[in-house]
């Protein structure tokens, strides 16, 4: 545009020249006075007489007239609602400029776009051929916004790889690259980045992606900062590094949507950034927009998902999302559910309505729903107050669709209900079966291990909680703990714990660390007392809790096995001091195995601060846990 601007500048600048050349040299002040009366002369005005300035003012009317034929081609495209109506165009005896041919492909993209097969017929037309070629021969001549545009045309037609002008295109782009504005690069990432993949376009997708990182300060507007990031930044690391950066600098100007955009975009590409999520964690606090339902679910999932913990920001989904809870689906209650438990936080009244929610829908209500919210509540370790209708209905839904389930959502619903003190006979037997069990038992993905490891759960509360079970269990071989449960990281309180209780039991042997059992759980440490509570060697007892038991010598009377227990930071909901399911599940088996279970949580450990203050807590719990075994 502004090129041609100025070539007519400098057509009516030299007609002014030409109406008075008598006159002495035309200076600024000459030309500005001149210029008006040439622009509102027309060929047949009285007052122009020479012939030169007649010729000049015919060749400005030509000009106009053309200008004017081209509107009127502009518009005939803009109005087109059939790829007939542009096609026509060709041989209409129309004066095409060099953009017209460009802006009729992107027109003839928007109007096939939804419909292949007259996307295909466009496509073997010899008119749109011919239109191609035409493209082909001028385009060096396309502005760069029509450019651009018509690359993401050509692209959405699904013309061959081998095409000689899609070709041609790509090739103008690259040259012009340096030259495009940084909103032309962007359209260029957010709508042509996955047919640039598929196509194969790999030179043309790594040189926009550098050119997007290096030009990334002049991104002006959230917008493009977000659309970037969703579209583009799961390809080069350092490009969302720097729209990371720019997200930062530009995170005050962001409603609840762009909010909610940039959540979703780290999540789903799973960047936990910190200072990024602190920035959109204080504003969603501080600022008094209101937030939309689905803008409410779409920030517990994507918190959920990057497990990051907020405490204000969570106080605000839930007291937002517990009056809309009566209009969500049962989708987005089982959705919202798995997301909090993620989160490892608990609102009891919000949890009180989802259960509601599924009570109220028992009929309607799918079976993968009600097990979502199972499961979040198992993780929670909350049992509802309707927890006897919950869980009949439950037992009613599994009854028939258990056995259809996958097999690894099996063995998690029935673990939950174990956890929950829920589980039934039948739904022990449908999972510790033979043919599904055994698929877990050698296989080595790490998903196959965790579903294996809460088999073992559920195989010891048929043997700790439930006496009368006659069904299935796990064969011996399969209870024999593997080197992997073993193989984990020593955290701080672990190895001081271990170095504490080594320091009491001296050189006895009265001790056991790392203990894996038969049921699945590791004990930190165990320990053997005699009835006046001193420590006694363990290799000469017998250990029923071990795979495969040891020792042959039976303990002496009022002898008591003590496991100790460590509970870090995560083994707790948040903000709490309630055991996440898992770990009370753990602390239950134990204590039905006939173990004084010594819990050393983290906050009371934290407050120890010498070797002796550790050493006398310890002794402390030892005689507290005896005390209240005589006092049962």
């Amino acid at each position: 545009m502004a090129a041609r601007l100025v070539k007519r500048c400098t057509c009516l600048l030299r007609e002014a020249t030409l109406v008075s050349p008598a006159v002495a040299p035309v200076g600024r002040l000459r030309l500005a006075r001149v210029t008006p009366r040439t622009l509102t002369s027309s060929a047949t005005s009285p007052s122009s007489h020479s012939p030169g300035s007649l010729s000049g003012l015919l060749e400005k009317e030509q000009v106009f007239t053309a200008r004017q034929e081209q509107q009127e081609v502009d518009q005939l495209i803009e109005k087109a609602t059939q790829p007939e109506e542009l096609l026509q165009l060709l041989g209409g005896g129309h004066c095409l400029h060099k953009n017209h041919a460009a802006l009729m492909l992107i027109q003839l993209s928007r109007l096939v776009s939804d419909k292949p097969q007259d996307r295909a017929s466009l496509v073997q037309d010899a008119r749109f051929q011919r239109l191609l070629q035409l493209i082909d021969s001028q385009i060096a001549s396309v502005w760069h916004g029509p450019l651009v545009r018509l690359l993401r045309s050509l692209y959405a037609l699904a013309l061959p790889t081998a095409c000689k002008e899609l070709q041609s295109v790509e090739q103008e782009v690259r040259w012009r690259m340096r030259r495009l504005r940084y909103r032309h690069l962007a359209f260029l990432a957010e709508t042509s980045t996955t047919y640039m993949q598929e196509r194969g376009s790999q030179e043309l997708l790594a040189e926009l992606l550098t050119h997007l990182e290096r030009r990334w300060a002049e991104i002006e507007d959230g917008r493009t900062v977000v659309a970037l990031m969703a579209k583009t930044g799961h390809l080069s690391e350092p490009l969302m590094n720097r729209l990371e950066d720019k997200c930062l600098e530009l995170v005050e100007q962001f409603g609840p949507d762009e909010l909610r955009k940039v959540l979703v975009t780290l999540a789903a590409q799973n960047r936990r950034s910190v200072p990024l999520l602190r920035a959109i964690s204080y504003h969603l606090v501080q600022k008094p927009f209101p937030l939309m339902k689905s803008v409410l679910l779409d920030l517990a999932y994507a918190f959920g998902k990057l497990g990051f913990q907020q405490t204000q920001v969570f106080q605000r989904l839930a007291a937002d999302l517990l009056p809309l809870t009566p209009r969500l689906t049962s989708s987005e209650v089982a959705h919202c559910a798995k997301s909090f438990a993620l989160l490892k936080w608990l609102n009891g009244p919000l949890f009180e309505a989802f259960v509601q929610h599924i009570l109220d829908r028992a009929q309607t209500v799918t079976v993968p729903h009600l097990c979502n919210v199972l499961l979040a509540l198992a993780h929670l370790n909350f049992r509802p107050e309707r927890e006897d209708q919950f869980f009949s209905l439950v037992h009613e839904k599994l009854g028939s669709e258990l056995a259809g389930l996958p097999p690894a959502l099996q063995v998690d619903v029935v673990w939950a209900l174990c956890v929950l003190q829920q589980v039934q006979e039948a739904e022990l037997q449908a999972v510790l079966r033979p043919e599904l069990h055994t698929q877990f038992l050698e296989s080595t993905s790490p998903k196959d291990q965790s579903t294996f490891q809460k088999l073992l759960h559920i195989n010891a509360t048929t043997q700790l909680e439930h006496p009368g079970y006659t069904g299935p269990r796990l064969p011996a071989s399969a209870l024999v703990p593997r080197l992997s449960v073993l193989q984990t990281k020593v955290t701080p309180l672990q190895k001081e714990l271990q170095d504490v209780l080594k320091g009491l039991l001296g050189s006895s042997g009265g001790g056991s660390f790392m203990v894996p059992t038969q049921y699945g759980w590791v004990l930190d440490a165990e320990v053997l007392l005699d009835p006046d509570s001193q420590f006694l060697p363990l290799r000469d007892f017998v250990a029923p809790h071990l795979a495969p038991p040891s020792g042959s010598q039976p303990l002496p009377p009022g002898a008591k096995r003590v496991a100790f227990l460590r509970w870090e930071y995560p083994n707790y909901n948040s903000r709490s001091r309630e055991l996440l399911g898992r770990f009370a599940l753990a602390r239950r088996h134990m204590q039905a195995a006939g173990f004084l279970v010594v819990d050393v949580p983290y906050y009371e450990w934290l407050e120890l601060k010498s070797e002796w203050q550790k050493a006398a807590y310890l002794k402390d719990k030892i005689r507290k846990a005896v005390a209240e075994e005589l006092a049962k």
